[in-house]
């Protein structure tokens, strides 16, 4: 469901219409208060899964009192899902205001699906059909991600981003691209010691592993057609360097999923939207893509 008060449960209700109520051979369920759903489209009975805790649907006003239906909808998505239930989950937007002021502890979805099922760590992919794309580190300061950078956290993200795309992606032999963090990759040293010091050394250990990766590549130069061709996915340092290239090639395609976990997660690569919300105005491409992509990743893992 997500936050009720924003486009996320109409996007969900006008994707399930536009599906038919089911992607390939997946029956299609929506989890959370049904007046909420009802409120955004018509749905039938059989395809609601209801919280026990209750919202309600004002388009644009947040409420505290209705983190509890919000979060329980998650909570009862990742149970079916770790049950084997069902074969994926796909969250709409939550907003983080709400669930902090509701005292929820996680920063967001991503570290709450950590908790949930139990996983060692997990990653935020961008993922589409012309770029599969991770940052390395996510909501910080620009001037806070030289010092969270370290050759261990990128051998264990490459790790994770190279044991995905097997599992969920069904590439056999995936080959990973990783930026520098600085202008031109350093230019030998002379813009930056990071790339010497840091990320050649993570690179050195995934190859000595049996990985297939390449870097550190400058990255004003490694997101054109050409030079994407020669990588399955790729590790970026920061927010920006990952997210401009993967919005700016699919903007409406492109969908966040959630790597490491023992469950297959997606989300539509956008968020709240609450001024808009209830005006018809939503647009329901990214919810979809989120849907087919969590499909396509559930029939991978078989």
């Amino acid at each position: 469901m997500g936050e009720p008060s924003g486009i996320g449960p109409e996007v969900a209700v006008s994707a399930f219409i536009a599906l038919g109520g089911h992607v390939g051979a997946h029956a299609l369920k929506l989890v959370g208060d049904p007046n909420v759903f009802r409120a955004c489209g018509p749905v039938p009975d059989g395809a609601l899964i209801a919280t026990t805790a209750k919202a309600k649907r004002t388009p644009g006003t947040l409420n505290v009192a209705f983190a509890p239906a919000v979060i329980e909808a998650i909570d009862v998505a990742v149970r079916a899902a770790m049950d084997g239930k069902a074969a994926a989950i796909v969250t709409a937007p939550i907003h983080k205001w709400v669930l902090t002021e509701s005292g929820f502890g996680f920063p967001g979805h991503t570290e709450y699906l950590e908790h949930l099922t139990g996983a060692k760590r997990a990653v935020m992919m961008l993922a589409s059909d012309l770029l599969k794309v991770v940052p390395l580190t996510i909501h910080i300061p620009v001037r806070e991600v030289p010092s969270r950078l370290s050759k261990e956290r990128i051998v264990e993200t490459g790790e994770i981003i190279l044991a995905a795309m097997t599992r969920d992606f069904a590439v056999a032999k995936p080959r990973l691209a990783i930026a520098g963090l600085n202008p031109h990759a350093g230019e030998a040293g002379t813009i930056g010691m990071e790339e010497d010091t840091i990320i050649a050394p993570a690179i050195e250990e995934l190859r000595a592993k049996g990985h297939d990766v390449q870097g550190p590549l400058s990255a004003d130069t490694m997101f054109h057609e050409e030079a994407r061709a020669r990588y399955d996915a790729a590790l970026c340092m920061y927010h920006d360097q990952a997210l401009i290239p993967s919005k700016t090639l699919a903007f409406w395609d492109g969908v966040n999923v959630t790597l490491g976990l023992p469950i297959v997660r997606t989300s539509p690569d956008h968020g709240t939207a609450l001024d808009i919300a209830g005006t018809g105005k939503a647009d329901t491409r990214s919810m979809i893509a989120a849907i087919r992509r969590a499909a396509s990743m559930a029939d991978a893992r078989g």
